[in-house]
């Protein structure tokens, strides 16, 4: 029997399959005007995907990318709450579903799925690009208004990712409390700038009031230490990319690094990390230095040496978005 083949590569197939022969210049007009939706702060209130060149370029563009980056915030989650699966699943303005696909590599298994978007055209091709997912067989693609008169059966899982950006601020609120209000466990995810922070953290505090507890990335869920204006907390995914895709974003390497910022938070039993890596760590000569989220609600620097045994090699090996120290690292030797 052969074995599975995994969610991004058949991912990565679906969408070279559907893309083949599609002229770069026909998608060029729409990926920059998804570019400037996507990345931009102005709201709409029209569907950003209108018809099928459109949908095209969204898939050649940001398919990959969402993956990645939401696959990242659900490992986090994951991490947080080992012996807890999904049952159901609704993806909140998921379009052509990247976000059903994500779960499924985390989660891998049939589940019931339900994917919210208001542009019949993304919903068709979302449709379309699932029969290569074996997990995605029975999901509902289903059209609906996302903002204020948005209905949401109970659910175990809701995502939104790169929606909140499209709505006007009582839409973004009314989408943040309903979803807390239908669903064991939230995670929402935003481009990786000030804006997109900004989102997450409005939504992550509407999340908190809702009764649910944050268990990613922050190991708490105080108020943020960061100091608005002065940075923003964002994390980054490597996102391989075909030819096809370079060609359509006009680049040349064979990899991105998609910024993003998240919000996980449950009402489960769950522990969050003990803290978070929150920049790219540093390494020197005989030392590691890690900037942290901690529990404590504070922002902290720490070096990490070689006399630290197996918590120095855990620090080398320790990414941009890991929790601290790994569970399986050892214990740090007091000093």
């Amino acid at each position: 029997m052969n074995a599975p083949v995994p969610p991004a590569e058949a991912l990565r197939g679906a969408l070279a399959e559907l893309l083949a022969g599609l002229p770069p210049t026909q998608a060029a007009g729409a990926v920059d005007r998804l570019i400037a939706s996507y990345r931009g702060d102005t709201p709409t209130h029209a569907p950003i995907l209108r018809d099928r060149a459109d949908v095209a370029a969204y898939a050649a563009y940001r398919m990959p990318a969402t993956f990645a980056a939401v696959h990242s915030a659900l490992e986090a989650f994951a991490q947080a709450a080992p012996d807890w699966t999904p049952g159901s699943h609704v993806d909140i303005g998921g379009g052509t579903g990247a976000a059903t696909w994500a779960v499924t590599a985390t989660w891998p298994g049939e589940r019931k799925v339900t994917v919210l978007d208001w542009a019949e055209p993304a919903l068709a091709l979302g449709r379309e690009i699932a029969a290569a997912n074996p997990d995605l067989r029975g999901a509902r693609w289903q059209r609906a208004r996302i903002g204020a008169d948005l209905a949401l059966d109970d659910t175990d899982l809701v995502t939104v990712s790169y929606v909140l950006n499209e709505l006007s601020e009582p839409d973004r609120a009314a989408l943040v409390d309903a979803a807390a209000a239908a669903a064991r466990a939230v995670v929402i995810v935003e481009a990786g700038t000030p804006a997109g922070y900004a989102r997450v953290l409005e939504a992550r505090d509407r999340l908190i009031r809702a009764g649910l507890h944050v268990v990613a990335p922050c190991p708490h869920s105080a108020a943020c230490p960061i100091e608005p204006g002065r940075d923003w907390c964002h994390f980054s995914a490597r996102v391989s990319r075909s030819s096809l895709h370079r060609q359509v974003k006009g680049g040349t390497l064979p990899y991105e690094d998609e910024k993003f910022s998240y919000v996980a938070a449950t009402r489960l039993p769950a522990a969050p990390a003990p803290s978070r890596v929150i920049r790219r760590p540093q390494i020197r000569k005989g030392q590691v230095l890690l900037d942290l989220c901690e529990p404590d609600e504070r922002l902290a620097r720490t070096t990490v040496t070689k006399r630290h045994g197996h918590l120095y090699k855990a620090a080398r090996d320790a990414e941009w978005g890991d929790q601290w120290p790994p569970e399986d690292a050892g214990q740090e030797p007091s000093a």
